[in-house]
């Protein structure tokens, strides 16, 4: 989580920046818009980024509601995923100069507002043929995608993945690189445009999940035997009918979920079957460092190329946590603009 902003003394008032704060836990309203927050000052390995655009991830809805098992210090100023340039680097930081393009995936201030600072091990180049908008939308989602694929699933090309909720952010970065590794690609969303944008990022089949009997018939799509993975999104609702999908040996790979749900152990012993957690706050340097090869690779060869979804201003912050637990569906990764 973010430790407290490093605020800078002396300043003028054009070292101010806008930026958000929760001061208290709570509902939306909490997250407030401050004009004249001190720019923090960037230590030894760290580096000072003006943000153009950071995305919004349901995990900063759970911090900010205070029902996260980790509570940040208060003030506190939510965001991970951060594009824009840098503007200033530490005394002991060589890997990137002022005016350099660059996205994180983890910020220590927060990436609501105007300059953020991270730590060097967090920021990576964005390529040019990025913008700044689809940068904010890499972090998280294909972090936490590629690491429950191959760190957690231990996929294989040729076997079946099923993306249960591929129209968001993780979803389709799952997609995007499911496809790039040679996986047969299922993914499930709630609205035509969202199955529509799927098919476009990867899925060789889609399904409607709001629509009754779907999961007949991805069990008849998959044939006899069944799925080899599940990446799956919203477990309290999904995780029983999951069970039901997979194959010999199946893993279902928990990436969202919102609640308790009742299963029946017994479905996991006939197949052999896993149920396995995915917490990018687990990962190692090592897993870190793999990633990133992997996914500037993709950025480099062109499969993975972010969706960006809705986007807000810093003044609609609010209204954009309230949208993206309570909206009707997920369209690519959710940001501000900055």
């Amino acid at each position: 989580m973010h430790t407290e902003m490093v605020m800078a003394s002396g300043r003028s008032a054009a070292s101010l920046m806008r930026a958000v704060r929760v001061s208290e836990f709570g509902d939306p309203a909490v997250l407030k818009l401050h004009l004249d927050i001190p720019v923090p000052n960037p230590s030894e390995n760290q580096v000072l980024i003006r943000v153009r655009a950071c995305g919004v991830n349901p995990v900063e809805t759970y911090v900010r509601s205070g029902s996260y098992a980790r509570k940040p210090s208060l003030p506190w100023t939510p965001g991970n995923d951060v594009a824009g340039i840098v503007e200033q680097v530490g005394q002991y930081v060589n890997k990137f100069k002022k005016g350099d393009r660059v996205f994180t995936c983890g910020t220590i201030t927060g990436g609501y507002a105007e300059y953020t600072v991270a730590s060097d091990d967090d920021v990576y180049p964005l390529p040019d043929n990025l913008s700044c908008k689809e940068g904010s939308a890499i972090g998280i989602p294909y972090f936490t995608a590629y690491r429950a694929l191959m760190h957690k699933a231990h996929v294989k090309a040729g076997e079946t993945v099923l993306v249960h909720g591929a129209s968001g952010g993780v979803g389709m970065a799952a997609c995007q690189i499911a496809r790039a590794y040679g996986l047969k690609v299922l993914g499930t969303a709630g609205t035509q445009e969202g199955l529509s944008l799927v098919q476009k990022n990867g899925a060789h089949k889609t399904f409607n999940h709001r629509e009754t009997g779907y999961i007949d018939k991805i069990k008849d799509y998959a044939g006899g035997q069944g799925v080899n993975v599940i990446i799956e999104m919203l477990s309290n609702v999904n995780l029983s009918n999951d069970l039901q999908l997979l194959s010999n040996g199946g893993r279902v790979i928990i990436v969202g979920c919102r609640g308790s749900v009742e299963i029946n152990p017994r479905d996991t012993m006939v197949k052999e079957s896993s149920i396995i957690g995915v917490g990018l706050q687990t990962a190692t340097k090592e897993d870190r460092l793999e990633s990133v090869a992997a996914l500037l690779t993709g950025m480099e060869v062109g499969w993975l190329k972010p969706v960006v979804g809705p986007e807000y201003p810093l003044e609609k912050v609010a209204q954009a946590h309230e949208d993206i637990i309570k909206g009707s569906g997920a369209l690519g990764k959710m940001i501000l603009l900055i």
